[in-house]
């Protein structure tokens, strides 16, 4: 059976879907102001690998990420640059669209927008209002009394008072506490027409929490199989989204929560400030995309990762090892052999958590045999089981030839790649050993070896 880690429960639970064999599944999307950067590619890349394992594991999977189209940073970036908030939102839209594609990331079912579910949201308060858990400051907005929800808290482990505002809650005066959050935003004079909506308590736009209320209730209804974001949601935004949500209507919002690990860059939290911001087109453009799934898809989800120069080339030149031994023998078109035991290791990890780490293990197993053995079966394994990771789907000449017209690997790599062949070799292993150097020459990277046993390089090209 399938188990998952539960952010709530903080274990390892089974999953059971609501009803029998239908997984319904919520991730906060982005919200759409500027290009999506790696913390993004995280989250996109570690969703889709989870509904494509609940796909393959027989389960019919609804699965909602939603789009964030009207938030304080939307606004302030359509002031700056003199355009609509609906153009604005439409750029960076599409713009996303791109980055997923660049990754392999496949459409989910359902992309709701916040501003086409605004009706939804003023329902939600208003249920609120009228159990005493909102009410509307002298300034307007309109808040959640967060000491007023029993069990505040309880997602992200923190008591109330260790608790503070979170990010993207504004402390103001005439909230009762600082730890309320608004849920409806008074509109202002100077924000653009097309940020407010008629509503019960005046003009005004709905706060980033109550939108994902909304959206996930009225797409899959309640209690959801699976809620999931990245690292920073847990708190404010999900443990807001709990108390809003089972604050309205009772019962639990979601059975499974899930959330990916952070994503540094050189150790470092990545941060415009510092110089370290990368977005999922900048690093398209300096490595292979399939290289950078790769690099998300061999880490587990949870775990923290590090994006530095020398990982993702590591990255790269491990991809390529997968596909020299697509390339060195053509792969059977049987798909996966499920009584073939490295697929069953393979099963055996993606049902403990989505143990990514552990499935690629099995892919890497599979390329040492296809080239031990010269089997068409192997190599038929490999690249199936690589299909449901989102891998190993591109024509390996293809891969190999842009890999080395990129110059990814570095002279550590081919050092490192030089002491396994010759290790290789000193185990008789002659064919991985051809096949380190096939791999080398498909960078780009020409081996001659001396008397003595000492091997120099040289590249094809120089």
């Amino acid at each position: 059976m399938l188990s998952v880690y539960n952010t709530l429960s903080r274990s390892k639970v089974p999953l059971q879907p609501v009803e029998p064999g239908h997984v319904r599944m919520y991730v906060c999307g982005i919200t759409v102001y500027d290009y999506c950067h790696l913390g993004h590619a995280r989250m996109l890349v570690g969703f889709d690998v989870v509904a494509r394992w609940l796909r393959e594991s027989g389960l019919r999977v609804t699965y909602v990420r939603n789009i964030t189209d009207i938030d304080d940073k939307i606004i302030r970036r359509a002031v700056e640059s003199d355009r609509t908030l609906s153009q604005v939102t439409s750029f960076y839209i599409q713009a996303m669209h791109e980055d997923e594609a660049l990754l392999g990331v496949a459409p989910p079912d359902a992309e709701p927008r916040a501003t086409d579910h605004v009706k939804g949201m003023l329902e939600i308060i208003g249920l609120l209002e009228g159990k005493g858990l909102a009410y509307q400051a002298a300034d307007g907005d309109v808040n959640y009394a967060v000491r007023s929800f029993d069990g505040y808290g309880k997602l992200s482990g923190k008591s109330l008072d260790d608790l503070r505002a979170g990010e993207r809650v504004d402390v103001a005066q005439a909230k009762r506490d600082p730890l309320d959050f608004v849920l409806w935003k008074s509109a202002k004079a100077e924000e653009p027409p097309e940020s407010k909506w008629e509503s019960p308590y005046g003009l005004g736009r709905p706060g980033w929490h109550i939108e994902c209320s909304a959206m996930s209730r009225d797409l899959l209804g309640l209690p959801l199989d699976i809620h999931g974001g990245g690292p920073d949601l847990k708190f404010p935004h999900h443990e807001n989204e709990i108390a809003q949500s089972e604050g309205a209507f009772g019962g639990a919002l979601a059975n499974v929560w899930m959330h990916c690990g952070p994503l540094m860059v050189d150790a470092e939290k990545m941060s415009k400030s510092l110089g370290n911001f990368f977005t999922i087109r900048d690093a398209c453009a300096r490595y292979r995309p399939e290289a950078v799934r790769f690099f998300i898809v061999r880490n587990h989800y949870r775990s923290a990762q590090n994006f530095s120069a020398d990982n993702l080339v590591d990255a790269e030149n491990a991809l390529s090892r997968l596909y020299v031994a697509l390339q060195q023998v053509e792969p059977d078109d049987a798909g996966v052999d499920w009584n073939e035991p490295r697929a069953v290791a393979f099963r055996t990890a993606m049902n403990d958590d989505f143990n990514t780490p552990e499935a690629v293990a099995q892919l890497f197993e599979l390329a040492n045999e296809a080239n031990r053995k010269r089997s068409a079966r192997a190599a038929g394994q490999l690249k199936a089981l690589g299909a449901l990771l989102g891998l190993l789907q591109q024509s390996p000449a293809d891969f190999l030839q842009d890999m080395r017209g990129r110059g990814a690997i570095t002279p550590d790599a081919i050092a490192e790649r030089i002491a396994a062949r010759a290790e290789a070799k000193a185990q008789r292993d002659f064919a991985a050993a051809d096949a380190i150097r096939a791999e080398l020459l498909a960078a780009g990277v020409v081996l001659e070896d001396r008397p003595g046993g000492r091997t120099d390089w040289r590249r094809a090209d120089g």
